[in-house]
């Protein structure tokens, strides 16, 4: 019988035998599922790029490419999504299945194939393809849901934000003392959910591959020398020195990046620094000397050191995964480091941290040099 979800079905049959082809198309076709075929791996990558499928019974082992590397393909190539389903077709005397598992295929079936195993595999691939597909679709909901929750969150805080600043400015008549501290509390605080907002919406941004970096030259000094500017206020609020140290006698360090999410990268590391010292120093620390080289690729050092509490090591395993946040009374959503390693992975870096309780922390971003 026919099943009703079966009707719309599309699945792919890639073997290089016309007899198996048939035989496997005559069975699916009469269970009302639609069918194309491709004779070797090329053409099955081909035909997948031209119309996506639900489900693709792979041969294993045919001339030129073989099952393994179109398997290896399918997986690796982001164009063929959403997520498509793999069942190996091999031969009794084909060891080597495992090795199609482990490459991402998802299970298999040997030849020659019987109707009833064939059907009952074939269902539950496209049992498993529909739950992913659900699953997907409420994660974009999801993602969706926040986005537009936060742009709407965003309107009334910048206002209120707004309005609390001409309270401060006295355009909207003289305050009393105890006044001036209520509202400087208010404005504080919204614009620490600003803040939260803010972080929130780039997160988004770069979960749903909505994020567009615009990539220039960015001289590295410059930019943080402006960063420190920007937040000694803040650290002198806490009696605490902030020192960039340049070591070398190099007058610019110049990478490709994005400059707005490297200042909200660097801004980031650095006010937490700040926030989580409460006697010391806050050091950003680029040594123009000793670069890292990975892959025969020159890379410029930052460091940002504190003096603070420092951070356990059974809390640093997961420091930079999101809503993780740390121990400490002023810990705040888990997204802010979160951000910061999805802004170092787009500029195609790498973010560290050495840490020792009660001597402080040291985060260390390593972002590829052009000069």
């Amino acid at each position: 019988m026919t099943s009703p979800s079966s009707r719309f079905d599309k699945i792919l049959v890639v073997d290089d035998s016309p007899d198996n082809v048939f035989l496997i198309k005559t069975i699916l076709e009469g269970e009302g599922y639609i069918i194309s075929t491709a004779e070797n791996g090329v053409n099955a990558l081909a035909e997948l790029e031209k119309s996506p499928c639900d489900l693709v019974l792979l041969d294993l082992m045919m001339p030129g490419m073989d099952g393994y590397e179109v398997t290896k393909r399918i997986r690796g190539d982001t164009k063929f999504q959403p997520y498509i389903p793999i069942l190996l077709i091999t031969a009794h005397d084909t060891p080597n299945v495992a090795k199609g598992l482990d490459l991402g295929a998802d299970d298999f079936i040997r030849k020659p194939v019987t109707v009833d195993e064939l059907l009952a595999r074939v269902r539950s691939l496209l049992r498993l393809k529909r739950s992913i597909d659900e699953r997907d679709e409420i994660s974009r909901q999801r993602q969706d849901f926040v986005s537009r929750l936060t742009h709407d969150l965003r309107t009334p805080l910048v206002a209120a934000d707004r309005m609390l600043m001409l309270f401060q400015q006295g355009a909207l008549g003289t305050l009393s003392p105890q006044m001036e501290e209520v509202i400087t509390i208010m404005a504080r605080s919204n614009l620490n959910l600003l803040s939260m907002v803010n972080t929130l919406l780039e997160v988004y941004r770069f979960e749903a591959d909505r994020k567009t970096l615009l990539f220039q030259e960015v001289d590295v000094i410059q930019l943080l020398a402006e960063v420190v500017g920007e937040l000694k206020p803040l650290a002198e609020e806490k009696a605490l020195s902030i020192n960039l140290d340049i070591s070398g006698d190099a007058i610019k360090v110049i990478i490709m990046g994005d400059r707005l999410e490297l200042h909200r990268l660097f801004t980031n590391l650095v006010g937490n620094a700040i926030k989580f010292t409460e006697s010391g120093s806050v050091d950003i620390r680029l040594n123009t000397e000793s670069n890292s080289n990975i892959n025969n690729n020159k890379y410029v050092n930052i460091e940002v050191a504190d003096t603070g509490m420092g951070i356990p090591p059974e809390e640093q395993a997961s420091l930079f995964e999101r809503f993780r946040p740390g121990s400490h009374k002023t810990s705040g959503s888990g997204l802010g480091l979160y951000l910061s390693r999805r802004i170092v992975e787009a500029h195609h870096g790498n973010i560290g941290v050495n840490s020792e309780v009660g001597k402080g922390s040291v985060f260390i971003v390593s972002l590829p040099r052009k000069i």
